[in-house]
């Protein structure tokens, strides 16, 4: 462990044991969240089209996205601390909620990784999954509200698995916004479309980090990853012969840790600011709800 992160650890150890409850069940939701920031390069074209120094930073409904996301994971009842993972930490220096709620010791700043793989296993470094569960989500997932958190957190924390993962089916995501462009993952049952909700409980489910780190390397290289998860795997996928479940069993054996997902029934939670039209398409659901 790197000495930035030792020292980031021993930050949340303190602040968290400060007066708090640590035998919290589990029910509750998790007591570290990562909020991943970060940007491959500097060229966004996004961030330029909204104006914003950082994608992470683009206005929704007056207020950085970042911070509406901070907001709404600090006022869970379970989160003592959240670390924001991002490639430009002196950007946040002038947000005052960001800079209130580091003075609180509630937010640990970590600079970014080259790749978000990395910068998953460093923030997990940080936040100690051996000590309990860790939510990891982006910055971008500006519609992240306490029903889609209840949704994931409810069936996540009953199971038995590592590592959860939520997803949201192309049923539920085409009857909620026909016309959205997503980008699915086609199994038997249905297509599904990455909600960017992970749930790391133990130390195991880190197998599942360090696996995508060793595929992410891989990543313009495909017969790599093909011979990673197994050309008979592959070929299942292709022909749509997998069920989601049978897919997860799959992966659980591969990377070495029991993962399983986690299908959210709120089109919502599949919904992050990726390009100018997901940014649209967020003010157009903010604003429709204002006008109710």
């Amino acid at each position: 462990m790197s000495d930035r992160v030792h020292d980031c650890v021993q930050e949340a150890r303190r602040s968290s044991s400060n007066g708090v409850d640590m035998t919290l069940p589990v029910s509750a939701g998790p007591r570290h969240v990562v909020v991943l920031a970060g940007r491959r390069g500097t060229d966004d074209p996004l961030a330029e089209a909204a104006g914003a120094a950082h994608r992470a930073l683009l206005d929704i409904e007056g207020e950085p996205m970042l911070v509406r996301v901070a907001r709404r994971l600090l006022a869970r009842p379970s989160v003592e601390h959240l670390f924001v993972s991002i490639d430009a930490p002196k950007l946040l220096e002038a947000i005052p909620f960001i800079g209130e709620a580091q003075r609180e010791g509630r937010v640990t700043i970590l600079r970014s990784a080259i790749s978000p793989s990395q910068s998953v296993i460093d923030a997990l470094e940080a936040a100690d999954v051996a000590g309990g569960p860790v939510l990891v989500t982006t910055a971008d997932h500006a519609l992240l509200d306490d029903a889609i958190l209840d949704a994931f957190f409810e069936p996540a924390f009953a199971s038995p698995a590592d590592l959860n993962v939520g997803l949201v089916s192309r049923t539920i995501i085409e009857a909620r916004f026909p016309t959205a462009k997503r980008t699915y993952l086609d199994f038997r049952d249905d297509g599904f479309s990455g909600a960017n909700l992970f749930l790391f409980k133990n130390s195991r489910s880190r197998e599942a980090a360090e696996f995508w780190r060793r595929v992410e390397n891989d990543r313009k290289k495909p017969w790599r990853i093909a011979k990673a998860f197994g050309i008979g795997t592959l070929l299942l996928f292709v022909a749509r012969r997998l069920t989601l479940r049978s897919a997860m069993e799959r992966v659980s054996r591969i990377v070495g840790a029991h993962v399983e997902a986690i299908a959210i029934p709120i089109a919502e939670a599949a919904v992050d600011v990726d390009k100018i039209e997901d940014w649209e398409l967020v003010r157009e659901i903010l604003a429709s709800r204002a006008g109710a």
